[in-house]
């Protein structure tokens, strides 16, 4: 889900034929056929509800006969970890990855095609958050769940300010921060100027593209207008806001800056309102979330769909018992009690309504369906790496350069960076 740098390395030739192998091979497929073999799933601290975790551990063990071992592992240096695990002869067998770092583990063939399970399960998976899982073409994971941004607003003081229910258009949410402005003391919105995943949301409310093909090989796109149209949208969002122009929403917390009640919203996931209430617990009476409004009320805006999905490693000896624990996990009946326990949002539509119990998790599911990524190749996860060269060129727009001049500023360093050997 949390999002890194892979250094990815080249995967070793495969093990073919693995199905029929000796001790630890798969010569009994099938449901119950599979007593006295242990499966190894990677899975991030976080990501798990206890609940979720023993149901899903007892409905495997009782279907296959086999038992589950669930390694929890950390966010911290978990790139280089699974890169080097999938090389490794004995890989765990089901990976949970990072959405948009799928596609650079699928290049280097550590993990396995999926196509089969996307026929037999998949069909109404929802495309917007299937697409991390496909690369060149094949189905090289299985999307698990996503979180993506709301609006988090004090009810408190937008009441102060007269306004009495959430916004449904972009205008009306700029008037309800103009009237914060005007009516109370508290900052409207706090909102950083290196907020890059807000961006990224803004650029694709604006299906402006980050990078282009050009003689064969990725390029930068930052100065297409398009992207210089949605960094104007983000310069006005920022007007409403006192935080740095050159720090991220992590550099303070925004959470914590809000939790001083003297912000009207910031924009966020919904686990950062927690962060807020821990810092201050009286907070929580005021605390409520809306959709970010686009410019008509049908249609949210634009939005990054962080998440996760599941992979298996093409080095597991377990493949078949990997995809039962895949057709269990990721079946109508989990996929809801993950949604409904860990407050994100499911990988279909028809079970968004078991996120209805989490309002923060209610406000980020309509626009999911119109949600994206950051460009699905390999090679971007490098130009996200610090420093971020796109979040340079923000603050410099918001300090007083021009979309072009800031564009240029970067674009040879964007370009170097997709260039890396992967």
């Amino acid at each position: 889900m949390r999002r890194g740098l892979i250094a990815a390395t080249g995967i070793a030739a495969l093990m073919a034929g693995v199905a029929a192998c000796g001790p630890g091979g798969e010569e009994n497929s099938g449901a119950d056929g599979f007593k006295g073999q242990t499966l190894t799933l990677w899975a991030m601290d976080g990501s798990t509800p206890k609940q979720w975790e023993k149901d899903v551990k007892a409905a495997f063990e009782k279907k296959t006969g086999a038992k589950l071992k669930l390694e929890v592992q950390q966010w911290n240096g978990i790139q280089q970890k699974i890169t080097t695990a999938l090389s490794e002869p004995e890989p765990p067998d089901v990976i949970e990855v990072g959405n948009t770092q799928t596609p650079a583990y699928a290049k280097t063939g550590g993990l396995s095609d999926l196509g089969d399970l996307k026929k037999s399960i998949g069909a109404d998976w929802t495309e917007s958050v299937n697409k991390s899982s496909v690369y060149g073409g094949k189905q090289y994971a299985a999307p698990w769940y996503t979180v993506n941004r709301t609006v988090v607003y004090n009810k408190r003081i937008w009441a102060e300010a007269g306004i009495d229910k959430p916004p449904k258009t972009r205008a009306e949410f700029f008037d309800a921060l103009d009237a914060i402005e005007k009516k109370t003391d508290a900052e409207p919105l706090y909102l950083p100027g290196q907020n890059w995943y807000f961006f990224d949301g803004l650029l694709i409310g604006k299906d402006a593209d980050l990078i282009k093909k050009q003689g064969g090989k990725w390029v930068s796109n930052l100065a297409d207008p398009k992207v210089g149209s949605a960094m104007k949208l983000y310069q006005k969002y920022a007007s409403y806001s006192d935080a740095p122009k050159d720090k991220d929403e992590a550099t303070p917390q925004q959470a914590e800056v809000f939790a001083k009640g003297k912000t009207g919203a910031f924009i966020g996931l919904g686990w950062e309102a927690a962060t807020a209430i821990e810092a201050n617990p009286k907070i929580e009476k005021d605390i409520g979330y809306f959709t970010i409004p686009g410019e008509s009320a049908d249609k949210p805006e634009g939005v990054f769909l962080g998440g996760s999905n599941l992979a298996v490693a093409a080095g597991s000896e377990k493949q078949e018992l990997a995809k039962e624990f895949l057709k269990i996990a990721l079946s109508d009946k989990f996929e809801g009690a993950l949604a409904e326990e860990g407050g994100v949002i499911p990988n279909k539509a028809s079970l968004q309504k078991k996120a209805e119990g989490n309002p923060a998790a209610k406000a980020a599911a309509p626009a999911v369906a119109d949600g994206g990524l950051t460009p699905l190749v390999p090679q971007w996860a490098a130009v996200e790496n610090p420093p971020n060269p796109v979040k340079r060129y923000m603050t410099a727009v918001l300090k007083g350069k021009s979309h072009a001049a800031a564009a240029r500023s970067v674009e040879h360093e964007i370009n170097k960076r997709l260039s890396q050997k992967q």
